[in-house]
Formats: C-alpha cells, structure tokens, sequence
C-alpha cells in the first residue's frame, strides 16, 4: 500500500537487476501513465528477485517466465557498462522527476501529480504555498511527508499491534486480527501497517452494509479516544484509511484497516499478506486444480467455468489443502 520501494533483500541475487527495473517500472506507471509496460518491469523484477542463482547473461534471462527480448538487452547493458541510457535519460527529465517526487506524496496519484506540474508546481515548497490545490488526503500525505518516507521497525509494529488487540478486547473478545504484509512475512521493517479485523459473528450472508459501516466506525473511533488513530484519511463500509502515532517522540505512521466478514477472512489475510508473486503462482494452481481463488473466497469451477458457491474455509491452511499447494509459513512467501 505504501509508494515506498521495498528494502533491498540480502537474499536476492539479482538486486540490481531489480532495481533497475522498479526504477523503469516506476516512471512508466507515474509519469508516461503507462500501466501495461509499468507492469511487466514490475513482474520482470518479481521473477528475477525469486531466481535461485545470479543472472549471468541477457539470453539466460529470457529463460524466465516474464522476460523478454528488451529486458534481455537491458540486462545484457547493464553487465556490459554498469548502467542503462535509458535510465540516465530519466535522471536528466526535469518533468518527470517532478512528477514521481509528487507522486510519492500519499494521495497523489500520477494523473493529479502532471496536472500539478503542468501548473508550475514542481517541489513541496511548492505544493504547501497552494493547499487549495489538496484534497483532505493530499495535505495529510505532505503534512506527514517525512514521516511517511521513513520504515516503520518490526518492534514498532508489535506494539501497535498489541494496542490494537487490547482496545478489539474492550469491544469484543470474539474480534481477531491480523497485521499483513511484509509484517506477517517477518520482515525487520516495513513501510506501512496494513491491518485485517474479523469478528467470529460476522459472515457475509448476515451483515448488511449499513451494520459493516458501524461495526468499523467503533472499531476507529475506540482507536482515536486511546489516541493511537491520529487522522482519518477516508473511512468507508469495510475500509479505513488514515494515519497512527504509538507515542510523541516516534513518527505519524500510514495504518489501513479491512473489517472482513468471517468467512472471507483467511481468503484475505492470504492475499494481503503477499507477496504478490507468490499470489499470483497460487492463484495459478488454484485454476490449474478447478479453482478461482481470490480476496474474498475460494470457488470451483464447474463445466462451463462458472464459479461454484465458496468453500468453507477455517483457516489460511485449509486454503492450501483444498487446492493441494504445498504449505509456505509467511515468512517462505517472498
């Protein structure tokens, strides 16, 4: 959820390579608008951060599902010289420089960040001497800019949690929740707190969107009066989104929160726990084996590829048995 590049990882043979492709993958998705070819730098850059051993040459590359015969050449580039063309011709675009620099302010998205640069407003010095320009969202992300920049450390994350928990308490034993993301995959920092809440009562069959809309307004605002929930960036039926704070002297953090009916929950906790590409190789098999597996549920498809009525699932394990895919912790999901 965060616009902040992942950490490198000490494990990832080919993080140059990567790096390099987020880099591509960035400007073409932030100041072309290009989604498509954002996409496959990005996907490029999955297959090659989870490639056992070092890519030696462009033709070994193009092996991997996912990389073609341009990014071969790049690869093969990079090798040859230490750097990309292209890349150094980014680096010099006073435009679109200004562009991804707005872009990282949370809010704004790459369409709003041109229209702003088009209008002579190409710094932060700059958008704070035009907050009429801001929607309640933006002026949040520039107000708690620098905090946001920074990595939120695990032990950060665990107090938070706990905090969560003991208020989910007060309310209501029955709630549970689950921090996602590169939390849950055990990482020693991450870039944002990306929270799921369930409550063992609440299954999609009998909560209405009125009851789903209360239930997450008691949840924020039993957060808010301990003060740990400092502003609300937009709070919906299922989705809250705005910003925490543990103590004074630590940094304004970006928190999420998805109230998930019981039955979706362990659908959810999976796909958001990521990564993305093992995601994606899950949801593979799963039609590989006649299923649609996605956020919500877990489905069989029938004869004509119509999906069935969901399965029951009682935990994020039981997702793995129903497909038969080998069981990964977390931590293995990288």
């Amino acid at each position: 959820m965060s616009k902040r590049k992942a950490p490198g990882d000490p494990k990832n043979l080919n993080q140059d390579f990567c790096d390099f492709l987020i880099e591509l993958a960035e400007h073409e998705l932030n100041v072309n608008r290009n989604h498509f070819k954002g996409q496959v730098y990005k996907n490029a850059a999955r297959v090659l951060a989870a490639h056992p051993t070092r890519i030696k040459s462009g033709e070994e590359a193009k092996h991997l599902k996912g990389i073609g015969k341009k990014i071969a050449l790049k690869i093969d580039e990079y090798l040859q010289t230490g750097k990309l063309k292209k890349l150094e011709n980014i680096h010099h675009d006073d435009k679109g420089n200004a562009i991804k620099l707005l872009t990282r302010v949370s809010g704004i998205g790459p369409a709003k960040a041109a229209k702003l640069v088009d209008e002579g407003i190409t710094s932060l010095e700059d958008l704070h001497k035009h907050p009429e320009k801001l929607t309640h969202h933006q002026l949040i992300g520039l107000k708690y800019f620098e905090d946001f920049e920074k990595k939120i450390p695990r032990n950060e994350i665990e107090q938070i949690e706990s905090q969560i928990k003991n208020q989910l308490e007060d309310i209501d034993p029955k709630f549970e929740v689950t921090i996602c993301g590169s939390y849950r995959r055990g990482k020693s920092e991450s870039g944002d707190i990306d929270a799921l809440i369930t409550h063992i009562d609440y299954n999609s069959s009998i909560i209405d969107k009125k009851h789903k809309n209360q239930v997450l307004k008691t949840i924020v605002d039993k957060l808010m009066q301990c003060h740990l929930i400092t502003d609300t960036l937009s709070l919906g039926e299922t989705k809250f989104m705005g910003t925490c704070q543990l103590n004074p002297s630590l940094p304004t953090r970006r928190l999420d929160i998805r109230f998930v009916p019981f039955d979706q929950y362990y659908c959810a906790v999976l796909y958001f726990t990521g990564s993305d590409l093992f995601n994606q190789n899950m949801r593979h098999h799963a039609l590989e084996q006649g299923f649609t597996l996605n956020e919500y549920t877990l489905r069989p498809l029938g004869l004509t590829g119509r999906s069935g009525e969901p399965v029951e699932i009682l935990s994020e394990k039981c997702i793995f048995d129903v497909i038969d895919y080998p069981y990964k912790s977390p931590e293995e999901r990288d």
